[in-house]
Order: structure tokens, then C-alpha cells, then sequence
């Protein structure tokens, strides 16, 4: 009787005693993302500045998890043959919402707001920047409050693609209904402050600068998040967000911190915080323009109207890719943060082709198939043919690393005989969004640039719809395409059209390593330099964290919490 009595007693202690922390409870949690976000609406920008600070507010309905599982987010389950999701003819998916998910303004999150999200991307004359997510989509329908049907013109591999994943969330039908068509990029008030379904809403947005969110008093978990705001200071480099961190402890984390190993290693030394990382698709690339950049050209610099005197040339592109040592530029610049690499597609293995003749420099043969191909060196050493010669600028952010990798590579090309001018960019205005910003990676008036790109779905076949020929920005689009390369081949359009009505896995897997290489290792239009791993840094007092390299560094803020 007595130990019952104790029992109850201790039970109704422990009812009366909070067993987690309370939301808020945390404080004020500082981050930096030195290059600053422009914008929180990822349908206008596929920037990891960008959609890395939406995630705070905005939601998928479904994540991918590290391994590359899928995770309910706004859904209830993940959609399969199994339990009805996907039909059996691969033409329909169709999700359920997790019952009682309200906005941060309260009102109910229903099947309607994830139909009007699709309209929303998929909007004539808006420019949606991750429009390759919602290819092949006829219809969205909201059957009922909790429940919508994505319908397919014809079957679709794989079928769960659109709203998974943080570049693809549900908007508020109520806030952006007003957003439709061209309305889109100038709806300042949502793009800026979007209502969401997150742990966090935004309680200010200065773009390029500093940004602060507060935790949403709507979430559906009553716990969480632990931090009562997070600001977001934008700015600098990637040096002084390191040090801000490792060094001084201003702040509690910093994002992609792409800096040399002999230059971190000292300052996490210090013992005031360490580094986190994990490798995803994340491949570091050069792109050589297929198209004029010529200021002479006007509005029609870099449109596929005019092709470039000499990139278009196969002979030329391959030797450029001859000339970079890549072991080099993993050594020096990256170290244990990155792996050289042939193939924009490093993962998953059964997607990547194998081919890795790159990784072996070769100055001599890139010098005699310049020489075979008719491109002579003139009087000043620049190799030139029917009187155009190899100059090239070669454009990308203000990086330490890539600044180093520039230098390298302007060697390496001078070897051969091509002369380069470097220029460099501030990284929130060459990610940025806006239609008129002429120094952005979509409106690449240079030769050639540098940066990283990924995907971030199991899959990469949204990633390779980026380069066909529907993708190419332009003014009609308002800048917005994906394919800043300007590659455009009807063979690679038919393979893409192929795979996207090929449902067996080996056919699949074929398919993708044949268009890859046509864009590398065989077409040398994209020259992959580095795979990546995307490198943060958190105070020791930060829990929680954890790596995801499918998903953006704050993919699970919600539940990170100062350490005890």
C-alpha cells in the first residue's frame, strides 16, 4: 500500500513538473550567413542564403532525411503504392496533412494552400525558380481540407517530387493570392515576411543585412522551438564569420564556411566551438558559356541568338578542363572539406558514371588539341583563329578559397595559351534574384563562372532538367531559368524527356550517367572541379545540431536548444 502510494505520489510529481524545456526558454540564438539573404520566398530564388533562412518559416510536406529517407513534415505519411499515395500507373500522388497544423497567424493550413502553391509556381509569365520541381504536373486538387491529389499528364518518375524539400514549401493561399503571374517578384510584403507553418515567424527583413524571427506562438509542438528569436546578421566573409564563432563567440552559428584547412584549424584550436559538416551533391563547378557575353550585343549579351566565338568550340572546352589539376585544388583549398571530382552528380552511387579521366592533369595534350584544332598562339603568347582570340573573363563570389582557385586556374590556362581576367562578386548580389541585377549567376555575362550547385532530392533528374533547353534564362523569364550555362542540345531535351517516363531503376540510373557525361565528361560544358562538404561552425553551448546533406543548415532548428 505504501509503495502504491509513493508510486502516485511520484507520478503526480512528475505530471506537475515540466519533463521538457519550454518553448522560448533559450533566449536569443545568433547566426551568420555571410552571404546575406535577398529574399524568403524560395520560389524567386534557389540560393542557399535564401532558402536556408524561409526554412525557419515556411514548410514542405515532407524533408529528406541524411540517408535520404523521407520525412513527414506537413503530412501525415509519405505517400507509396503501399498505402495507396501513388497509384499504380505512376500518374497521381496524393497527400494527407497532419490534423490540426495551423499558420503562425492562427488560421488552419488546409489542402487549398497546397494547390494554390502549385499554381502559384506554376503561373504563365512568373519565372519560378524551381518550376523543374512541378514538371509534369496537369492538375493539383484539393479533394478535401486535408487532403490534395497531384495529378500527372502522363506517368511520372519518381512521383514524389514537388513540396519535398525546403526549396518547394507551402505558401499561405490567403497572404500570396494577390501574388499570381508577373505580381510575383514585386509582392515585396510576402516575399519579405511570408505567414508560415514553422517554428519561427519574422519580426524583421532587411535584405543583404540583417534579418529577425521570433519563435511562432502557433507551432504545432508546444515545446519547441527552445530559442525565443534568432537573429540572422548577413554580411562579410566567410573568414569573419569563422572567427566570430571559433575565436570570439559573438555568435552561435556560421554558415559555409569554404575556407582553407591550414586557416580553420587554429581557430577551432581555440576550443570555443567546432566544426560540422556532411558531404551531399554539393559539387563546386565551372560553367564556360555557350553563348556572347559581348557588351557590344546590348539586351541580346548572353541569349542563345548569339553563340560564343569560341566556347562553342569542343576542342577548346576540353582542353580547359585538361589544364585544372583538381587534386591540387582539393589539397590546397579544401582538405578534408572536399574530394576532387568528373561528375556533377557524386551522389547517390548509382547515378554517378565513374568516369574520372579529369582527376589527371595533362598540359601537353591540352596545348596539342588546341594545336589540332587550329587555335595557333599569336604574337603575345594568346592562342587565337580566324582572328578571335582565347580571352576569357572568369567570374565568382568574393571567397577566399575560390579567389585562390581563380589565381590557379588562370595559370593552369595560360599554359595552354588562354588568356584570363578575373572578376569576383559579392555572393548576395551573384545569387541574388532580381531580374535587373546584371551581375547574377542566371544572367552570366562573363565567359565563365564559378560556384556551387546541387540537388536535393534522392534523384537527380529535377537537377538535370535544369539544362535543357526550356531552361535557359532570359528576359522572357525574367532571369529566372536555371540553366545559366546556356546549354542547349535536342538530344539531351529527348534523354530528359525519356527519363522522365522510365520507371525501372537500371534504366534510370543509365539514362542520368549519359546525360551527365554529355554535359561533362564528354561535352565538357560544365567542368566539375570540387565535391563538396557544406561546412558550418557552432558554439559548444549550441545542441542539436545536426547535418544533413540533402537539406539546408537550419533544416532542424527546431530542435536546437543551449547545451546544459
Amino acid at each position: 500500500m505504501h509503495v502504491k502510494k509513493a508510486l502516485v505520489s511520484a507520478l503526480a510529481l512528475m505530471m506537475a513538473s515540466p519533463a521538457v524545456a519550454e518553448r522560448g526558454s533559450d533566449g536569443e540564438l545568433r547566426v551568420l550567413y555571410w552571404q546575406a539573404a535577398s529574399v524568403l520566398n524560395p520560389y524567386l530564388s534557389t540560393g542557399a542564403k535564401d532558402v536556408d533562412p524561409a526554412s525557419m518559416i515556411l514548410e514542405p510536406l515532407a524533408l529528406v532525411g541524411n540517408d535520404g529517407a523521407l520525412i513527414p513534415v506537413l503530412a501525415a505519411e509519405i505517400p507509396s503504392i503501399e498505402n495507396g499515395g501513388i497509384s499504380e500507373d505512376f500518374t497521381t500522388v496524393t497527400w494527407r496533412l497532419k490534423p490540426g497544423v495551423t499558420w503562425s497567424d492562427g488560421t488552419p493550413l488546409t489542402a487549398a494552400d497546397v494547390a494554390f502553391t502549385a499554381d502559384y509556381c506554376m503561373a504563365p509569365d512568373f519565372g519560378c525558380a524551381v518550376l523543374a520541381e512541378f514538371e509534369g504536373i496537369k492538375t493539383v486538387e484539393a479533394v478535401d481540407d486535408r487532403t490534395v491529389r497531384i495529378h500527372y499528364s502522363a506517368p511520372k518518375y519518381p512521383p514524389l517530387q514537388a513540396f519535398v524539400g525546403g526549396r518547394t514549401p507551402i505558401l499561405q493561399k490567403a497572404q500570396f493570392e494577390p501574388c499570381l503571374g508577373e505580381a510575383g517578384a514585386s509582392c515585396t510584403q510576402q516575399n519579405f515576411g511570408p505567414i508560415g507553418t514553422g517554428p519561427f515567424r519574422v519580426t524583421s527583413f532587411e535584405p543583404g543585412n540583417v534579418s529577425t524571427f521570433e519563435a511562432n506562438p502557433h507551432y504545432r509542438d508546444p515545446a519547441k522551438p527552445a530559442f525565443a528569436t534568432v537573429t540572422i546578421k548577413g554580411g562579410g566573409d566567410a573568414m569573419a564569420a569563422a572567427r566570430a564563432v571559433l575565436e570570439t563567440g559573438e555568435f552561435d552559428f556560421a554558415w559555409n564556411l569554404q575556407l582553407a584547412p591550414d586557416v580553420v584549424a587554429p581557430m577551432e584550436a581555440a576550443g570555443k566551438g567546432k566544426l560540422v559538416g556532411s558531404f551531399g551533391s554539393m559539387v563546386e563547378r565551372i560553367e564556360l558559356n555557350q553563348t556572347d557575353p559581348s557588351p557590344a550585343l546590348g539586351k541580346e549579351r548572353s541569349t542563345l541568338a548569339h553563340p560564343h566565338p569560341f566556347l562553342t568550340d569542343p576542342a577548346v572546352r576540353r582542353a580547359l578542363s585538361m589544364a585544372i589539376d583538381r587534386p591540387i585544388l582539393a589539397e590546397l583549398a579544401y582538405g578534408p572539406a572536399g574530394k576532387p571530382t568528373c561528375t556533377i552528380v557524386p551522389v547517390p552511387l548509382d547515378f554517378t558514371s565513374g568516369r574520372d579521366d579529369c582527376l589527371k592533369q595533362d598540359i601537353q595534350g591540352a596545348n596539342r588539341l588546341l594545336d589540332e584544332a587550329g587555335w595557333l598562339p599569336g604574337p603575345d603568347g594568346v592562342r587565337q583563329k580566324d582572328g578571335v582570340p582565347l580571352r576569357l573573363v572568369f567570374q565568382t563570389t568574393v571567397n577566399a578559397v575560390r579567389q585562390d582557385v581563380q589565381s590557379l586556374v588562370k595559370q593552369w590556362w595560360s599554359e595552354i595559351g588562354v588568356a584570363t581576367d578575373l572578376k569576383t562578386i559579392d555572393g548576395t548580389v551573384f545569387f541574388g534574384g532580381d531580374a535587373g541585377n546584371p551581375d547574377s549567376r542566371a544572367r552570366f555575362l562573363a565567359d565563365a563562372q564559378m560556384f556551387t550547385d546541387a540537388f536535393y532530392l534522392p534523384d537527380p533528374s529535377s537537377f538535370l532538367e535544369e539544362f535543357v533547353c526550356s531552361r535557359v534564362p532570359n528576359d522572357e523569364n525574367q532571369w529566372q531559368g536555371n540553366n545559366s550555362v546556356r546549354f542547349c542540345d535536342p538530344d539531351f531535351d529527348a534523354s530528359m524527356a525519356a527519363l522522365n517516363q522510365t520507371g525501372a531503376a537500371r534504366e534510370r540510373h543509365r539514362i542520368a550517367k549519359e546525360m551527365t557525361d554529355m554535359l561533362t565528361a564528354d561535352g565538357h560544358v560544365v567542368l566539375p572541379l570540387i565535391h563538396r562538404g557544406m561546412i558550418g561552425a557552432h558554439a559548444n553551448s549550441l545542441a542539436g545540431i545536426l547535418p544533413n546533406g540533402w537539406e539546408g543548415s537550419l533544416w532542424n532548428i527546431a530542435d536546437w536548444s543551449r547545451a546544459e
